[in-house]
């Protein structure tokens, strides 16, 4: 086989292989933008909510609390909103 054959040959099979590879994957596994999605070994870290989504009512108490307390230092005129919006986080086994 001469070299001229051999790169044709050799350049034939990549051409060939990679639509192949590409047409047995996901589309997603090709996207940047896509992340994987994380895979739970749990059963609790499934039914576990967002951070976001709990203890809203403290949340927005102890946010009104420090925005517009009056005092010198917002976060000791506001440590009991502060201290139940944290109670209220460790319950659903969140770390403030």
């Amino acid at each position: 086989m001469s070299s001229s054959q051999q790169s044709a040959s050799i350049g034939t099979i990549h051409s060939l292989e990679l639509p192949y590879v590409m047409t047995n994957r996901p589309m997603a596994f090709y996207s940047a933008s896509c992340p994987a999605p994380a895979i739970s070994t749990s059963d609790s870290a499934a039914s576990k909510p967002k951070p976001c989504c709990v203890c809203t009512q403290e949340k927005s108490k102890r946010d009104e609390c420090m925005l517009f307390s009056s005092a010198a230092d917002p976060a000791a005129d506001c440590k009991s909103t502060i201290d139940q919006y944290r109670t209220c986080m460790a319950g659903f086994g969140f770390k403030v």
